[in-house]
C-alpha cells in the first residue's frame, strides 16, 4: 500500500512540475504599440507613473497570464504601419470602425473592449445647442477618425483641424479657433478639472455622439486575444473595480445623467 501511495504521490509531483513547465514555456514578452497621447483616466503610456484605466486592466492581465508586456509609445499614424510590419505585436487602443487606411481590418483580430467610452463634440457654452450646420470646423488629435461626422466631412460641410494633443485642441475651441472638437467625455472632464482656464467646454449631446470602446488589436497573436478575452469574462469584477477606481462611469448612465441636466435647464429657464 506505501509503495502505491509514493507512486501516486511522484505522479503528483511530477503532473505538477509539468504543469507549471508548460504555464513558463507559454508566457511570453509581448510589445504592445500605444497612442503617444496624454488621454487620461483611459491612458497616457508616456507616463511614468499611473498610465490609465487601460494600462491597469492590461497590466492584471500580465499577471494572470504571466505573460510580460512591454509598451511602446509611438504615433498614432505609426501604429497600423509597426503592427503590419510585426515590429509590434498589439495595437491600443483600436476598433474595427476606425479608417486606418494602412492596416485592412479584416487582417486583424480584435479583443473584447476593455472599457466603453463616450466620445462626442464638446464645444464652449455659448455655441452649445446650436445646429449641426453651424458646426463648420472640428478639431481631432492627429491619426484619429471622426467616424460621426464622416458624412459631413466628406462633403466639404466640416473643416478637420488635426491637433497634436488633447490640450490644443481644447484651447482652438476655447479660443474659438475651431467650433467643436471631437473626444472622450472623461478626458476632457479630467483635462477641464487640470486646467481651469478650460471651463465652460462640455459635450453637446444633441450633436453625434457615441460609445466608443476600446480594444487592443493584433495580426499574429490571436491565441493570447483569446486568453484576453477570457481574462475579462472570468475576472469581471476585478476588471469593473479597476474601471470604478478611474471614476470611469458607463456611456448609458452618462448620457441619461446628460440628459437629464439639459431638461433640468430648459424647465428652468
Amino acid at each position: 500500500m506505501k509503495s502505491k501511495v509514493n507512486t501516486w504521490v511522484l505522479r503528483l509531483i511530477a503532473f505538477t512540475i509539468f504543469s507549471l513547465c508548460s504555464a513558463n514555456t507559454m508566457a511570453d514578452k509581448f510589445v504592445i504599440g500605444a497612442q503617444r497621447l496624454d488621454y487620461f483616466p483611459h491612458y497616457d503610456f508616456t507616463s511614468s507613473r499611473d498610465r490609465g484605466v487601460a494600462w491597469a486592466i492590461l497590466e492584471a492581465f500580465s499577471k494572470y497570464s504571466g505573460h510580460e508586456l512591454v509598451y511602446l509609445s509611438l504615433p498614432v499614424k505609426r501604429l497600423q504601419i509597426e503592427l503590419q510590419k510585426g515590429n509590434i505585436d498589439f495595437v491600443f487602443p483600436d476598433n474595427p470602425r476606425w479608417d486606418n487606411g494602412i492596416q485592412a481590418t479584416q487582417k486583424k483580430v480584435f479583443s473584447e473592449p476593455l472599457v466603453h467610452t463616450l466620445t462626442g463634440s464638446f464645444l464652449t457654452e455659448e455655441k452649445r445647442g446650436h445646429t449641426i450646420s453651424s458646426i463648420k470646423t472640428l478639431a481631432v488629435p492627429k491619426g484619429f477618425t471622426p467616424v460621426k461626422w464622416k458624412q459631413r466631412i466628406n462633403s466639404n460641410l466640416v473643416k478637420v483641424i488635426e491637433v497634436d494633443d488633447v490640450y490644443e485642441g481644447l484651447q482652438l475651441v476655447n479660443q474659438g479657433k475651431a467650433d467643436a472638437i471631437d473626444l472622450e467625455y472623461h478626458v476632457v472632464d479630467y483635462f477641464v478639472k487640470r486646467y481651469p482656464q478650460l471651463a465652460g467646454i462640455e459635450l453637446d449631446i444633441t450633436l453625434p455622439y457615441k460609445d466608443v470602446p476600446f480594444q487592443l488589436s493584433t495580426v499574429n497573436q490571436p491565441e493570447v486575444i483569446a486568453q484576453l478575452n477570457q481574462f475579462l469574462i472570468e475576472h469581471a469584477s476585478e476588471v469593473s473595480q479597476i474601471v470604478k477606481s478611474y471614476q470611469i462611469k458607463q456611456p448609458d448612465a452618462l448620457v441619461k445623467q446628460l440628459t437629464l441636466g439639459i431638461n433640468e435647464t430648459a424647465n428652468n429657464q
